[in-house]
């Protein structure tokens, strides 16, 4: 795996070279858009309706469309002079504590690995971080973008997480249907509670899957190697139940599931 770039991580008079590595990589299954007569792949055209004709590169300018139907247009060498530089480094600001960043604020996250000489410096940062229960606030840029960044440790990595800045974020305020009021009967709240408990479990991401991908990957093969594709049956409808025999119920289940998962832990 080749790193994205090579710079340093900084705080302080503090100087860590570092590497970026991307921490993730989309898996979804794209499809190319094809004539269905004879299986050719769609073209799209840069074509001016007004003019009734194709365009050029050179003939294509970037337009921000403040009303409607009304345009202000940007040169290249205008988007270029506002252009962060690549300065390829991260100056952490602030520490704070990781519990205080929403979840929704994180965007993409990375590897950050020491560089060349970097070890004893990265370890020492990644140990106090660790002790600390710290979070890095700083900026990054990456293919030319400026981003806010958290930087954080992630088993035996520091792991740089890009963020939303706030005016990005929408707020919960105009959400019609969370002004909702409702009665809870606290045995109700209780049963809940318990159900959550019962399900309570470590977070182990290789138990879960992508079912779709995983379909549409069979899918594929089945119809590359030219076999019938059947699809699977529909699941039966759920019947109707009252929540406190729903919860009762629910919680059997999880009852019962953990128990075999430990008689098949304890299996020799």
């Amino acid at each position: 795996m080749r790193p994205l770039w090579k710079g340093a991580l900084t705080f302080g008079l503090i100087y860590i070279p570092i590497k970026i590595y991307p921490a993730t990589e989309d898996r979804e299954i794209r499809f190319r858009l094809l004539h269905r007569e004879c299986h050719t792949p769609v073209q799209y055209r840069r074509y001016c309706p007004r003019c009734e004709r194709e365009l050029n590169a050179g003939e294509i300018v970037r337009g921000y469309e403040y009303e409607k139907g009304r345009y202000v247009t940007l040169e290249g060498e205008e988007l270029a002079a506002i252009a962060p530089q690549e300065e390829k480094s991260i100056t952490l600001l602030d520490f704070i504590a990781a519990q205080e960043i929403e979840p929704v604020f994180y965007d993409r996250s990375y590897y950050l690995v020491p560089a060349e000489g970097g070890a004893k410096v990265y370890e020492l940062l990644r140990r106090a971080m660790k002790t600390t229960g710290k979070v890095g606030i700083g900026k990054v840029v990456i293919r030319t973008k400026e981003s806010l960044a958290a930087v954080r440790v992630g088993g035996r990595a520091l792991v740089l997480a890009t963020l939303y800045y706030p005016d990005e974020i929408r707020s919960q305020e105009g959400l019609a249907e969370l002004n909702y009021e409702v009665s809870l009967d606290k045995n109700e709240v209780a049963m809940a509670e318990r159900l959550v408990e019962s399900l309570a479990a470590p977070f182990e991401p290789a138990k879960y899957a992508d079912v779709r991908r995983q379909a549409l990957q069979e899918i594929i093969g089945a119809k590359v190697a030219g076999r019938e594709v059947v699809a699977p049956r529909a699941a039966p409808a759920g019947k109707v139940m009252d929540i406190m025999e729903a919860l009762r119920r629910s919680i059997e289940m999880a009852e019962t599931r953990r128990a075999t998962d430990r008689r098949r832990e304890a299996a020799p």
